[in-house]
């Protein structure tokens, strides 16, 4: 099952996450399918594709509940 997930990078403490497309059961860091966006938790900053995002929901990928509440935001 398709999950539209936060994928966390960067530097320690600094809680910056990519939004990805992967597979439900894979690693938090493991292949993602498709990149749509970054989201830095300190600053409030997200930018995401939100065009590409309903694509994919469209095609069955279930955001998480993060994911589902920046999406609103957004």
């Amino acid at each position: 099952m398709l999950k539209i997930k936060l994928q966390p990078f960067g530097k320690k403490n600094a809680h910056t996450y990519r939004i990805v497309v992967a597979e439900e059961n894979t690693k938090l860091t493991g292949n993602c399918l498709a990149n749509l966006g970054h989201y830095i938790a300190t600053s409030n900053s997200l930018t995401i594709d939100k065009k590409m995002a309903q694509t994919w929901i469209a095609k069955g990928a279930i955001p998480t509940d993060r994911v589902k509440k920046l999406l609103a935001t957004k």
